[in-house]
């Protein structure tokens, strides 16, 4: 994999469903908007043609093998970086991404070899710092059906245990990893995500 040697910082968030990513991605965004106009914030799968076919598997609407699943990933986050994450990292934008290719590694690797997801990943670009919110399956599930009429097939609670695990375990095989506990009140995980890239040196105080 590749580090990141354009100019536009690249900031990822992961975590299982209902863990507040996307709540954090909207705070991140705000804040950061407040310091510069380059912003831009976006999530895999994508809204693209492939990330299409992708959400409706992870609906269930239609089936296949987990390595067609995990090519399927693969080929939307590269036409995601081509199309739409490099070339505003080239003109110095920050981008801001809801999931990445660690929830391919964390997901997959349920189904699949770990070795293999890496190696159909290894052109990609790599995050300048990742955030994992940490939420237990429990508090994620309870969140998601006060919020959704369905859970969708990786929001069942054995697989999100074990998804979780294989989260955890990213921090030791990536650098700039940091697990944050999601757990907290909304604005106590920002203020840690903050103080993060402040000491980082990715945004400035």
């Amino acid at each position: 994999m590749k580090k990141n040697k354009f100019s536009g910082r690249f900031i990822v968030f992961e975590g299982l469903d209902g863990s507040g990513k996307s709540t954090q991605v909207s705070l991140l965004d705000k804040f950061l908007r407040k310091k510069t106009k380059k912003v831009h914030c976006t999530a895999e799968p994508t809204q693209y043609l492939i990330g299409g076919l992708i959400k409706s598997w992870i609906a269930n609407d239609w089936k296949s093998s987990p390595d067609c699943l995990q090519l399927l990933f693969a080929a939307d986050r590269a036409y995601h970086l081509e199309k739409e994450i490099i070339p505003l990292l080239k003109k110095g934008v920050t981008v801001i991404c809801d999931r990445y290719l660690f929830s391919s590694l964390a997901y997959g690797s349920l189904d699949l070899d770990f070795g293999w997801l890496l190696k159909i990943n290894e052109k990609f670009v790599l995050p300048d710092i990742t955030f994992f919110l940490d939420v237990s399956p429990e508090i994620c599930i309870e969140r998601m059906r006060k919020e959704r009429f369905s859970i969708e097939l990786f929001e069942k609670k054995e697989k999100l245990e074990k998804a979780r695990e294989n989260f955890l375990k990213l921090k030791e095989k990536f650098d700039n990893f940091y697990i944050i506990n999601g757990e907290k009140k909304i604005k106590e995980v920002f203020e840690k995500i903050r103080e993060i890239l402040e000491r980082s040196q990715l945004i400035k105080n």
